[in-house]
């Protein structure tokens, strides 16, 4: 697959796999991001019969260990078949990804087509890693808002405008300290699906090979920091756009047991 921009995506799914609509999109800058960053959450979101999709902005490649985008795209496959969720990769440049309009509305478009309720997008830069993962956090919030625009059908290929109805972010700047500051954070209980989303990752073998056994010791202190911070085995941090609403107090605050 070519890593220039066209306005044709690659799909991991099989002809007639990807359903009409999704419960959740997770947008990555590349294969293994999402993975890395809410792969947990993916998981339990299927577990708990929800309809899933992962959208990478480009096939990541090239890299150091790969040997060709093919191999890649394969892993990917085999990580979202881990996971449980449907897999689109757009056709944008892996290391030349820039926020522009283009991308935005190829984004768009996805939202539209597959209508999702929840966007979980990647919450800012890396420091010392890749500066897509900046660049697709300003694209995939541009998207949620282009995906709801009316009078506007021509540059949509005519697809309805879709209000997502709520959006989250991940994170992957493992080398901060520093806790996001968005209006709400919550942690996903991943008990039941960390080990998914650690085989999930190891599926990307030219990415993570043993020498870089150090990224699954921070996956999984990660996991067990947030978790035992909710009162879970194992958890994801993530973000909202807006503080989620309490119906029930005690349940709401009260830790489960332990």
């Amino acid at each position: 697959m070519s890593t220039e921009n066209t306005s044709t995506p690659d799909s991991t799914d099989e002809p007639g796999d990807a359903p009409e609509s999704l419960d959740v999109i997770a947008v990555g800058a590349h294969p293994d991001d999402v993975e890395i960053g809410c792969g947990g959450t993916l998981a339990r979101l299927v577990q708990q019969g929800y309809d899933v999709g992962i959208v990478d902005l480009t096939d990541g490649e090239p890299t150091p260990g790969s040997p060709s985008p093919e191999v890649r795209l394969a892993e990917a496959a085999e990580a979202a078949r881990i996971l449980g969720v449907h897999r689109l990769v757009l056709p944008f440049p892996n290391r030349r990804l820039f926020d522009g309009f283009e991308v935005r509305v190829e984004l768009a478009k996805v939202f539209r087509r597959f209508r999702p309720r929840i966007v979980i997008g990647l919450g800012g830069p890396t420091p010392m890693a890749s500066p897509d993962h900046a660049e697709a956090a300003r694209i995939i919030d541009a998207a949620v808002f282009y995906s709801r625009l009316t009078k506007w059908d021509d540059t949509f290929d005519e697809l309805p405008p879709h209000t997502i109805e709520q959006q989250a972010w991940y994170s992957l700047a493992f080398a901060s300290l520093e806790a996001p500051t968005d209006p709400a954070r919550f942690v996903m209980d991943i008990s039941e699906t960390l080990e998914l989303k650690l085989q999930s990752i190891r599926a990307y073998k030219t990415q993570f090979p043993p020498e870089k056994d150090r990224v699954f010791r921070l996956v999984e202190g990660r996991a067990a920091l947030h978790g035992a911070i909710a009162g879970f085995q194992a958890g994801e941090l993530l973000t909202g756009a807006r503080p989620l609403g309490v119906q029930d107090l005690v349940k709401s605050l009260c830790l489960p047991p332990s």
